[in-house]
């Protein structure tokens, strides 16, 4: 069966304090809000409302953890860098953002999504600082890659995988396109060797 298939919604939160006692290894993803990150997980899940597709960026403020068949967690975390955003909402997703990524115990790996059109913004970038310091994984996924020519696709994957190269292993960069469902065999691969790969997560 597949890795997300058959995922499970379990909670919302909207601040650090209210994040659940961790339960099961938690993979994030995370990307900018217009990059294609709720239907990246939906075509995951195979699930077209399991993440939220908004026709505003922005509008999901929240955390999203999902459970896996396997007990593991899909966390979906606030899409950034939309500009329209209110400054004070702006900081008050930088921070549960930066404080789930930097503290939570039972993280195993993020999935970073970008637009292949639009790769490594500033804010990009910074969830990369927040996240490698702690030597864990990082997937990026580039979406949308159906909108670009073979050879710009090829050409996006190199250069991403080029200046992503400093960090060695730790980085991974896939292409996936939600609209002809193509990559979803390596993100399944890629995550489902973190899980097997990682230590049995904490108890709350």
């Amino acid at each position: 069966m597949s890795l997300f298939r058959n995922a499970q919604f379990e909670i919302s939160i909207a601040k650090p304090s209210g994040l659940p006692p961790p339960r099961g290894l938690e993979v994030a993803f995370a990307g900018r809000s217009n990059a294609g990150k709720s239907s990246a997980i939906n075509t995951l899940a195979n699930h077209t409302r399991l993440a939220f597709v908004s026709k505003t960026p922005g509008r999901t403020q929240l955390i999203n953890f999902f459970r896996l068949q396997n007990g593991a967690v899909l966390v979906d975390l606030p899409g950034y860098g939309y500009a329209e955003v209110p400054e004070a909402v702006r900081r008050q997703w930088q921070h549960l953002l930066e404080d789930y990524l930097t503290r939570r115990p039972n993280l195993i790996g993020l999935v970073l999504i970008m637009d292949s059109r639009h790769p490594l913004k500033d804010r990009d970038r910074t969830m990369i600082g927040w996240f490698a310091p702690s030597g864990r994984p990082i997937h990026v996924l580039l979406t949308k890659s159906d909108k670009l020519t073979r050879s710009e696709a090829a050409a996006t994957l190199a250069a991403v995988r080029k200046e992503l190269a400093p960090l060695g292993e730790q980085v991974t960069v896939q292409l996936f396109s939600s609209l002809k469902k193509t990559g979803v065999e390596e993100v399944e691969r890629v995550v489902g060797s973190w899980l097997s790969d990682a230590p049995p997560a904490p108890t709350a």
